[in-house]
């Protein structure tokens, strides 16, 4: 099969923006066209990863110029996987948006600017390139803040500028360290660049250049302290922008992270202690948030950053199998974190109300619903067998191994807090009896709708369950994806001389 594969999960959301813009006002033909081309686009990636995993590392040199003077695309494990659950995650979401996201988001262009969301995301994973990286970063962040602001509520405007102003932040830091890296290496290719920068006779300038990386990346994967924009911002749209934002953006950030402190820079002891603090700072941080919210969707963001922290104390670790529990963890965390922020609009329908005090009754009406969901949640927390355990107990003998206790005390820490938080959102939402019912006034309620809209709603939550249980049952197989992987990234000569020998 054609290396060109490589280009079509950048081609197939691209076309389908366009292709959305020729039928602007008419929202049912959006939905089936959002539909099908979310399809094509799964069905592209599982040809794409299929192919990677059978013939090794894809790729694609634009415009036959060859690297490092041309922009190339690469697609490596790391890259296919991430592109792959992009696209699941891509057709859930949008299967739960055609009921629940209002005809007027979709008059003012929901659905082509979720598509271009999902362009900017696939690019970011595929460049090969670290400016082409930059631009991809500004089409997510652009997307993203449309998407935040359909619908012109106050609560909504305040929480985009804060997600706009400090993404735009880091985005000034991602820039400069990429000049900084031109002028040290005179390439932008990440192949060529890692190269060169063990070549450069002033490391001092290399390890400031590592730092505004660092920084840039960290605010986009909402690291501690950079985390302040995200509990401010994702609850505030629709639950299927917060879920795809809460599954997918900040985890580009910790792909970043990844990519670049495996192959543009050499791992080193002050490297090490900064991502240990910065991982312990976002357990606390996170932790401490999530307990003081009863807004249920403000609870779930601050749990989005502590569990960035596991993700950051596995690469503070950087050994092989630290590795590959961070990218077993963020496989996990992708599947979990977008069901959660669908489980909290499919709530929101029932209650008609984020607030916590004022829920109650839902195992009663919903026990079927209720128990799917239930599963969710442990798979969420890392009940064993279930798929948050496994990366979680890797990163704990790995930390035992290196004497990280700090880190073994965090991940027990946070899991506590998990399942403490999960615990009160059940006894609250859940078991408690209701004193009022839900007023209608503002949303459609689930009762409302229509059977197969209620369908509609009820199918991605559970499909993303099944594949929780499927990442937790069937750990054998995503741990081959996740030493592969590792194997990979820490091997810097595997993604080098593909780059180069493809010419």
């Amino acid at each position: 099969m054609s290396a060109t594969l490589l280009l079509y999960p950048i081609f197939v959301p691209l076309v389908i923006s366009v292709l959305l813009l020729f039928f602007w006002r008419r929202s049912k033909l959006q939905r089936r066209i959002s539909f099908f081309g979310n399809l094509l686009n799964v069905y592209v990636s599982v040809l794409l990863f299929h192919q990677v995993w059978t013939e090794g590392i894809l790729i694609v040199q634009s415009g036959n110029w060859q690297a490092p003077f041309g922009i190339s695309f690469v697609g490596d494990t790391l890259a296919v996987t991430l592109v792959l659950l992009t696209s699941i995650v891509g057709l859930l979401v949008g299967v739960f948006a055609i009921p629940t996201i209002g005809r007027r988001r979709i008059n003012y262009g929901f659905f082509p600017i979720f598509h271009f969301l999902i362009l900017g995301l696939n690019g970011s994973f595929l460049t090969g390139d670290i400016f082409n990286l930059y631009v991809w970063f500004e089409i997510i962040i652009i997307s993203s803040f449309v998407l935040l602001t359909l619908g012109g509520q106050k609560e909504q405007l305040e929480g985009a500028m804060k997600y706009f102003t400090l993404n735009t932040l880091a985005s000034v830091f991602f820039l400069t360290a990429i000049a900084m890296v031109y002028g040290l290496t005179g390439s932008l290719n990440m192949a060529d660049i890692s190269l060169k920068m063990m070549q450069v006779e002033n490391q001092n300038l290399v390890n400031v250049t590592a730092i505004l990386f660092l920084i840039g990346f960290g605010i986009k994967a909402a690291v501690f302290p950079f985390y302040f924009w995200l509990p401010a911002s994702y609850h505030t749209p629709p639950a299927a922008i917060s879920a795809i934002f809460g599954g997918l953006l900040t985890k580009v950030g910790v792909y970043a992270l990844l990519r670049s402190f495996t192959l543009l820079f050499e791992f080193n002891d002050t490297l090490q202690i900064t991502l240990l603090i910065l991982a312990i700072g976002s357990m606390l941080a996170g932790a401490l948030g999530t307990f003081t919210q009863k807004n249920m969707v403000k609870a779930f963001s601050y749990l989005i950053i502590c569990h960035i922290g596991y993700m950051i104390l596995g690469l503070s670790l950087f050994t092989s199998a630290a590795i590959a529990a961070t990218v077993f963890y963020l496989i996990h965390d992708i599947i979990a974190k977008s069901n959660l922020f669908l489980i909290s609009g499919f709530i929101y329908r029932i209650q008609g109300t984020y607030q916590l005090p004022e829920m109650g009754g839902i195992y009663a009406k919903f026990p079927f619903y209720s128990f799917i969901i239930i599963i969710s949640f442990f798979s969420l927390a890392g009940v064993p067998p279930l798929s948050g355990f496994w990366p979680k107990l890797a990163l704990i003998t790995e930390s035992f191994e290196a004497g990280n206790y700090l880190g073994i005390a965090g991940i027990i820490f946070v899991s506590i807090i998990t399942l403490l938080i999960i615990s009160k959102v059940w006894s609250e939402a859940f078991w408690k009896k209701r004193d009022s019912t839900p007023s209608s006034d503002r949303i459609i309620l689930f009762k409302d709708f229509k059977f197969s809209n209620r369908i509609q709603i009820i199918i991605p939550i559970i499909t993303f369950t099944l594949l929780s249980l499927y990442i937790g049952l069937g750990a054998e197989h995503i741990q081959q994806i996740a030493l592969r992987i590792s194997g990979e990234l820490l091997d810097k000569e595997i993604y080098i001389n593909s780059v180069f020998q493809h010419q």
